[in-house]
């Protein structure tokens, strides 16, 4: 076997940890022959500690051959200690009454917390993946404590936006998610998000070929895939678990794993398809190293399109001004 690579993820008690990390530890994140020390963050609390170690028990008894080891713990700089990987997976929700402006401010300071220790005591080949939300703008803020890592290390998940845009338009035109390719998400991972069939195939063809009712796709398919996370609240009562592991499994795979195949994935915007220069925005992603990527810069938008892009990028722009102080 290889030498192994130190993941750390925190919100390690919470749901999606306990959909994610059994499957990190079983290779499917990183490959079948690849072993991971996991190092599992928790916030100093009794509840969220003690959950924790039952994960780490249940990791255990299920005898992975991959998992090298797992350390628990509470401190930031412990848990981020020489990662070669770090899956910020935890956030504060959005409670009761709470504006949209306070989440982003209360989560602002758990991510420069985590940027500045990132970058102080992590590998000097290390990437970031954030998924908690408002996970764009919390990217952002963690990218900009950063003085030894550059911007490019670190990364937002629209993955799962992506996936969930994908199977609408597989099963509204009878094929499988396999048909669909080239579609892409950009933009914010909110409501504001632009799924974009207008370049996306399925079966080779235009979307708007194979799924030829235009109001369906800009009034359903849209709208169903930029609230479908508040539809599975009030499903089931909780927000997206098992969808969202299995996006950042995507996520960082598509990442480690040179190809031609394009990914929906958040970076640094630096002005790209309109947006605004030192956002995070969802684009068009090839992956040429491991860990290194491209932006595909050869979309080209209808008008329809630009004025998406255009209302998700004022929402980012907002998001950006309402941090603004936030800002290393």
């Amino acid at each position: 076997m290889s030498t192994p690579i130190r993941v750390a993820v925190t919100g390690a008690a919470g749901q999606i940890g306990y959909s994610l990390l059994p499957r990190i530890a079983a290779g499917e994140m990183f490959g079948k022959d690849q072993p991971v020390i996991l190092q599992l963050l928790e916030i100093p609390v009794e509840g969220p500690q003690k959950a924790m170690k039952g994960v780490a028990m249940e990791l255990d008894d299920c005898a992975f051959p991959l998992l090298q080891g797992i350390e628990l713990c509470d401190d930031p700089k412990k848990a981020f200690a020489d990662a070669n990987w770090c899956l910020l997976v935890g956030s504060k929700p959005r409670g009761p009454g709470m504006e949209r402006a306070d989440l982003l401010r209360d989560n602002g300071k758990i991510f420069i917390e985590q940027g500045k220790a990132i970058d102080e005591v992590a590998a000097d080949n290390c990437r970031v993946a954030v998924v908690g939300n408002p996970c764009n703008t919390n990217v952002m803020i963690a990218a900009s404590q950063a003085k030894r890592l550059g911007a490019e290390r670190f990364t937002a998940m629209t993955r799962l936006d992506q996936n969930r845009a994908v199977t609408q338009l597989a099963q509204k035109s009878g094929t499988t998610v396999q048909d669909v390719n080239n579609l892409v998400i950009f933009g914010n991972h909110s409501p504001t998000m632009y799924a974009d069939f207008t370049n996306a195939t399925i079966g080779g063809k235009k979307v708007s070929d194979v799924i030829t009712d235009e109001t369906w796709l800009k009034e359903e398919f849209l709208p169903t895939v930029g609230k479908r996370g508040a539809a599975i609240i009030e499903a089931r009562g909780l927000s997206s678990a098992a969808s969202a592991a299995n996006a950042l499994i995507d996520h960082v795979r598509a990442l480690v794993t040179v190809s031609d195949t394009v990914h929906s994935i958040a970076v640094n915007s630096e002005g790209r398809y309109g947006f605004a220069e030192g956002v995070w925005a969802s684009m068009p992603v090839r992956t040429t190293g491991v860990g290194e990527y491209t932006v595909d810069t050869s979309w080209e938008h209808d008008d329809f399109s630009k004025e998406k892009i255009a209302a998700t990028n004022a929402e980012l722009v907002g998001e950006r001004e309402t941090v603004a102080e936030m800002l290393g």
